[in-house]
């Protein structure tokens, strides 16, 4: 969670993103930096530790822990469009895309995972991966795919790590807006990457969006927010196109889903969506 003293100028570099059009870069105070070569090491080391003796009992341990944290991040979570995926057979794998605004939202993805019984990985930045204490082991022993900007990891390692684990029927979130903004309201503009890979490996996209609910009591420990619960809405799914090349697909499957994320935005919220920052966006913010 962002610390109560650095949220105001968190707040405060989203206004000025928004208003400039930044929607995907980072807005966090003192978020770690690595140079390429670093960047690649890590990711490196990261996969080389996959193959050591420990990696399926820590594995087991990171799971168990993130299940209880997950059920605990979501006690008052809601689901609605379940009947989305009634079409999606048990053993197709897919990419799952959703709106990126809290360190632990992917825990609401995880939950629509265990419903469905469905095994689920997460792409990460790697500088993720330096994390210490509980964060940093959780990330290096969960299903992650750390992500790194080295051209030739994106083009090959990443997408072929992917299909491995579509094709056991396994799903992978992908926060195609990239950087976390936090409690923004607003689906902001995605990126290519999701839908690339997606089309690559010839999976559908569970295209989601979740809502972010004002509580009336103040947060316990900064009355300058209220307490906030959330409504997960699958929408419908996107699906590659045969006669479409992958880069047709990519393109074709990320406009669809923008523009159904967009739709539900303005559903759930009962206005139509504009960037201009006004403090509706940030969920829970009583400035």
């Amino acid at each position: 969670m962002i610390i109560g003293e650095h949220r105001d100028q968190v707040i405060k570099n989203i206004a000025d993103h928004a208003q400039k059009g930044l929607f995907n870069e980072k807005v966090e105070i003192d978020d770690p930096q690595t140079s390429s070569e670093e960047s690649m090491a890590i990711v490196n080391q990261f996969w080389q530790n996959q193959n050591h003796w420990r990696t399926r009992f820590d594995n087991l341990i990171a799971r168990t822990t993130m299940r209880g944290i997950t059920d605990w991040f979501n006690l008052n979570t809601t689901f609605c469009g379940l009947e989305n995926l009634k079409s999606l057979k048990p053993t197709q794998g897919a990419v799952i895309t959703s709106n990126h605004f809290n360190q632990l939202d992917n825990t609401i993805i995880r939950k629509l995972a265990q419903k469905n019984h469905r095994r689920l990985f997460i792409v990460i930045q790697e500088t993720n991966l330096k994390m210490d204490g509980l964060i940093g082991f959780l990330m290096n022993h969960l299903d992650v795919l750390p992500l790194t900007k080295n051209v030739g990891y994106l083009g090959r390692t990443l997408p072929k790590k992917l299909e491995q684990q579509v094709q056991k029927g396994h799903w992978v979130l992908i926060y195609p807006e990239q950087e976390m903004w936090f409690n923004y309201r607003k689906p902001r503009p995605v990126k290519r990457g999701a839908y690339y890979y997606a089309a690559k490996v010839n999976v559908p996209i569970i295209s989601c969006f979740t809502e972010i609910i004002d509580q009336p009591k103040p947060e316990k420990n900064n009355d300058e927010f209220y307490q906030t619960k959330y409504r997960l809405h699958v929408l419908p799914l996107i699906w590659p196109d045969s006669k479409l090349s992958v880069n047709e697909n990519a393109k074709m499957m990320m406009e669809k889903d923008y523009a159904q994320k967009k739709a539900a935005y303005e559903a759930a919220y009962q206005k139509k969506l504009s960037y201009d920052f006004e403090p509706h966006d940030i969920a829970g913010w009583r400035g």
